[in-house]
């Protein structure tokens, strides 16, 4: 099996689920390798660096899989075709049975040898052409420009490779929902898999009064409204994470009333999920993995009424949601969310663990390569 993802540039959600389909096929199946667009070399999960990585002509580039990842988009076709011949190079030299793409960006598009499925787990159909245009766009000049300039053009290689694929699995019912929109096919939902093994309840800890944002700090997270919520709340708010807008967010907010943290190991973070008053989740996210890691350490969660956090926050029981996205909106929420039961939480975000994800892809898989 192949395994095909965007890029290896550090760990988040989208590598979490890597990490669960690199097990699985290293320990029912036989991995051909994993292909990637590019890597920045740094150690991701010990199942991901046990497999042959492989590039596309875009980790040549100077800083490719850095600082100038996301600005060059434009190439993102030319780097899907490499892999493609890559793939299909492997192929003729060792018979692949199944490609397997984890995507948010492009390699949903990879084109599998003749005959061998491509079953693609979508995060989400790209979402600075979707559904995220002006977020994007609005992290400077240069970002607006090419997005207007190869937007329309990537749309529609976008939603032509979709043909590539055999069958796409959603890592939502919102996702989903984009998928048919965008590419006009069908998927079916199988949710990540959730460390709930890992990230538990602590009795012996008292929650504290002050609010958490953790997550990339990228356009679309909104980490501002996080913080201008809380602000306006007059509470504490703890920012734990990195990304492209940490150095404007450092140097617009200052004094103390905000920490930030940057970037947290595990334990860290789930210190923070047992001693947080609440998580704040203002995004639209796809799916969310970081609201159920909260709720799996028993910290409520005040998330947005949108994308992925109606599967995964139940309102009034395990967190409260707001409308509008306005600062003061989210400080009503908070203000609003009573007494939240950390059996509760903890309840329901045991139905996202590892072992449902793990259970329903091996089927999937299986019924792919005509296993029984």
């Amino acid at each position: 099996m192949a395994l095909v993802h965007d890029w290896l540039c550090g760990y988040r959600g989208g590598e979490a689920v890597l990490d669960r389909l690199a097990r699985l096929v290293r320990d029912r199946h036989q991995p051909a390798g994993l292909w990637v667009m590019v890597s920045d070399g740094r150690p991701v999960a010990p199942a991901v660096d046990a497999l042959s990585v492989r590039t596309s002509s875009l980790q040549e580039l100077p800083y490719a899989a850095t600082r100038l990842r996301r600005h060059l988009l434009p190439l993102y076709p030319r780097a899907v075709a490499d892999l493609s011949r890559s793939i299909g190079d492997e192929h003729r030299r060792a018979p692949i049975d199944l490609v397997l793409s984890t995507s948010s960006a492009a390699v949903k598009g990879v084109q599998a040898p003749p005959g061998v499925p491509h079953l693609c787990y979508c995060h989400t159909p790209p979402r600075y052409l979707w559904s995220q245009q002006d977020q994007y766009a609005a992290q400077g000049r240069l970002a607006s420009a090419g997005l207007a300039l190869a937007g329309p053009f990537l749309r529609r290689w976008d939603a032509a490779t979709s043909r590539h694929v055999t069958s796409f699995i959603a890592n939502s019912r919102h996702t989903a929902r984009l998928i048919e929109r965008c590419y006009g096919r069908p998927s079916t939902v199988v949710h990540p898999p959730v460390r709930t093994g890992y990230f538990t309840v602590d009795p012996a800890r008292r929650r504290e009064n002050f609010w958490l944002f953790a997550g990339a700090l990228e356009p679309y997270k909104r980490p501002d409204l996080a913080i201008e919520a809380a602000r306006l709340a007059g509470v504490k708010i703890v920012v734990a994470g990195t990304g492209s807008i940490l150095p404007q967010l450092r140097s617009r907010y200052t004094g103390p009333g905000v920490e930030f943290l940057g970037r947290v190991p595990d334990e860290g973070l789930r210190e923070l999920y047992r001693r947080a008053a609440l998580l704040l989740f203002p995004q639209i996210e796809d799916f969310g993995i970081v609201a159920v890691e909260a709720q799996a350490c028993g910290c409520p969660v005040v998330a947005r009424r949108a994308g992925g956090a109606l599967e995964t926050v139940i309102d009034g029981l395990t967190g409260r949601f707001f409308d509008n996205p306005e600062s003061a909106s989210i400080a009503r929420a908070a203000a609003s969310l009573g007494s939240v039961q950390p059996t509760d939480c903890r309840r329901h975000a045991e139905t996202f663990g590892e072992e449902f994800f793990d259970r329903r892809m091996a089927s999937i898989v299986r019924d792919m390569i005509g296993i029984r």
